[in-house]
């Protein structure tokens, strides 16, 4: 069911009092489900990453993340699959975490990818049974600080697609957790260490430069494809002008880490969509994408012989 919640989307105000009135139940914003996987980890007992499973999914599910109310089908659907390649110690690991939602799209069954990341730097401390909490003010746990971070990420994608910028007060909340982690001594949090981490992902997505990028994320998804079944034709052209208007961030900002980061999320769903939209349409945006993409140049040549 389509997301309708009040401070997203005001025009759906009516059909929300009527299901605020026949659902009064409200949930907590996140559905994640969580993987914990030890692939390259030979033990017999296993226990603790089964707790520290249920402990991440408890953790993400049940703390409530903004100040706005859900119903239980409002929820933000996504994904974190942890991947720990070595037990460096009695309760220190090294691993990844990948990181997915999406979000659904008005009068379909269809849920369009929202963020789609992988952080390979994610070391932390578990001991087993350990309670996960968190306070950004006094961060001490790599852990936790590396979940809250993330669940600010979705949140703030998934409002900027529902209002302009509105994902900007979870973007803070993900900058206010970078600035306080520096003291941690895993990586992912400071400028230096890579181009291409939490550090940068946050400053990108608070950066002026970027606001074309998140203005296209708000017109993309809720004047673009929510509206597909009203207008096809009107909400393509729409979707096909604000991928145009990337153009300034790339000239700005060329090889940018948030414009990998839209990308990795949306690339397979815009050579699909417009796999089967008019050829001049094709030619047009295939020669922008090729411009701002160029990494996947010939993933949207595709485009031209139908996603082929």
């Amino acid at each position: 069911m389509f997301r309708i919640s009040i401070r997203r989307i005001r025009p759906l105000l009516p059909f929300l009092i009527y299901l605020s009135v026949s659902f009064p139940s409200t949930a907590q914003e996140l559905n994640c489900q969580v993987s914990v996987l030890t692939p390259q980890i030979q033990a017999s007992d296993k226990t603790i990453y089964e707790t520290l499973q249920t402990a991440i999914r408890e953790f993400i599910n049940n703390k409530q993340w903004t100040t706005d109310k859900f119903l239980n089908q409002e929820r933000i659907e996504c994904t974190m699959i942890i991947t720990i390649s070595e037990r460096v110690s009695v309760d220190e690991f090294k691993a990844n975490i990948q990181i997915q939602s999406r979000r659904p799209v008005y009068h379909t069954s269809y849920n369009s990818p929202m963020f789609n990341h992988q952080d390979n730097d994610f070391n932390f401390k578990y001991v087993q049974d350990q309670v996960l909490d968190f306070d950004e003010s006094n961060i001490n746990s790599n852990l936790t600080a590396v979940l809250a971070y993330y669940a600010y990420i979705i949140l703030g994608f998934d409002y900027d697609s529902f209002s302009l910028e509105g994902g900007t007060p979870y973007f803070a909340k993900a900058q206010t957790i970078v600035n306080n982690a520096t003291g941690l001594s895993e990586r992912g949090w400071k400028a230096f260490e890579s181009t291409s981490n939490r550090y940068w992902l946050a400053e990108n997505l608070m950066n002026v430069s970027f606001k074309p990028l998140r203005d296209c994320i708000y017109k993309y998804h809720r004047l673009g494809f929510d509206k597909m079944s009203e207008d096809m034709s009107n909400s393509l052209s729409v979707i096909s002008a604000a991928l145009k208007n990337l153009r300034k961030v790339y000239s700005d900002k060329p090889n940018s880490f948030l414009m990998q980061v839209f990308f990795n999320a949306k690339r397979d769903e815009i050579v699909n969509l417009y796999s089967q939209a008019p050829q001049v349409e094709k030619s047009q945006v295939v020669q922008v994408l090729s411009l701002i993409d160029p990494a996947n140049s010939l993933k949207y040549q595709g485009i031209l012989t139908g996603g082929k």
